[in-house]
């Protein structure tokens, strides 16, 4: 288990980090509506996530990328992070559409690849991808599944499907929607909230809806959506149900002077646990694109509200509540 000083030293690093990486992390795609995907919704950089903007990443002999383990898990080791590698199968992708090389259309193809060499297979949940590190901040020490990585994996095989024409990338991608369907606590990932679906980061028998996650889930399910022709498109009830359940849900995330990371209310969890400033830059970005994907002005005008609450004494706020909740945590 890393010591106290390990731990203050890793979130001092990630503080240093979110506070001199800037209000913009990702450029934006201009197209968000043609059924050809190009860019990816944040614009993810190859050069930048080798630089360790978003993780620290290592790579096994084939080319796919692994993270370290959670500061707060025992074993320190890299892992295969399905959130992660998708992450940076989509940068991949976006170096591909700059260059034209075959090389880059390999190693692309290559993350493809690895989403179905490593998905489990079941009649109820369809193609998912398992994530074996614990997740001890939310109780979570099983191997378990994520609405993220499912979406990350959605966007990643479509992709690949209109790259190559290949039919085993759309039937994965479409087999990857049936989990959504799913309930967290019996082995899925969305929570069905008082508010609707919410699809869950890290699902479990109780809400979590940590907001980032769950509003990146809901851009796989765009992707499916654009990508896919036809009135009977299994993503559209997933997405527009999502969209809905998340338009409720958002004023619960408000603090009045910064948002909540998330919506656990667990005894054993923190009452105040609110975004880093990373996080929070991310959200208000997110919603600017949910408004262009959905057309509704609202997560728009959410996030016009909540930018007006970036302001130092709030930040300074927010750290010291921060700070609490990691102590909290055992995570400092």
């Amino acid at each position: 288990m890393p010591s106290k000083i390990e731990k203050a030293f890793f979130m001092l690093k990630k503080l240093r980090k979110d506070l001199f990486r800037g209000k913009v992390i990702y450029d934006l795609a201009e197209e968000v509506h043609s059924s050809r995907l190009g860019e990816y919704y944040f614009v993810m950089d190859e050069e930048k996530l080798r630089a360790g903007v978003s993780q620290n990443f290592h790579f096994d002999e084939d080319g796919i990328p692994m993270i370290p383990t959670y500061i707060d898990v025992a074993e320190r080791k890299l892992v295969y992070y399905p959130i992660s590698i998708g992450q940076f199968g989509v940068a991949i992708f976006h170096t591909w559409l700059k260059t034209g090389l075959e090389k880059d259309r390999a190693r692309f193809l290559q993350i493809a690849d690895w989403f179905l060499d490593n998905r489990e297979q079941s009649a109820q949940k369809g193609d998912v991808w398992i994530t074996a590190v614990p997740k001890p901040e939310y109780r979570m020490m099983a191997p378990w599944p994520s609405a993220f990585a499912q979406s990350r994996a959605i966007s990643i095989l479509l992709r690949a499907w209109q790259l190559t024409g290949e039919q085993r990338y759309l039937d994965s991608a479409t087999a990857a929607l049936k989990i959504f369907a799913v309930p967290a606590g019996e082995g899925g990932v969305t929570t069905f909230s008082e508010f609707g679906p919410l699809y869950e980061e890290y699902p479990t028998d109780f809400i979590t809806a940590v907001l980032d996650g769950g509003i990146f889930s809901l851009f796989g399910l765009y992707d499916y959506l654009r990508a896919v022709p036809g009135e009977n498109n299994p993503a559209r009830p997933l997405f527009e149900a999502g969209i809905a359940a998340l338009k409720k849900a958002l004023p619960t995330y408000d603090m009045g002077f910064w948002i909540r990371y998330n919506l656990c209310d667990q005894p054993f969890y923190p009452t105040s646990d609110p975004a880093t400033i990373m996080y929070f830059r991310m959200i208000g970005t997110q919603l600017h694109l949910l408004s262009r994907m959905s057309g509704d002005p609202f997560f728009e005008g959410i996030a016009d509200k909540w930018a007006r609450y970036d302001r130092p004494w709030n930040i300074l706020r927010m750290y010291w509540l921060k700070y609490r909740a990691l102590k909290r945590l055992n995570r400092l």
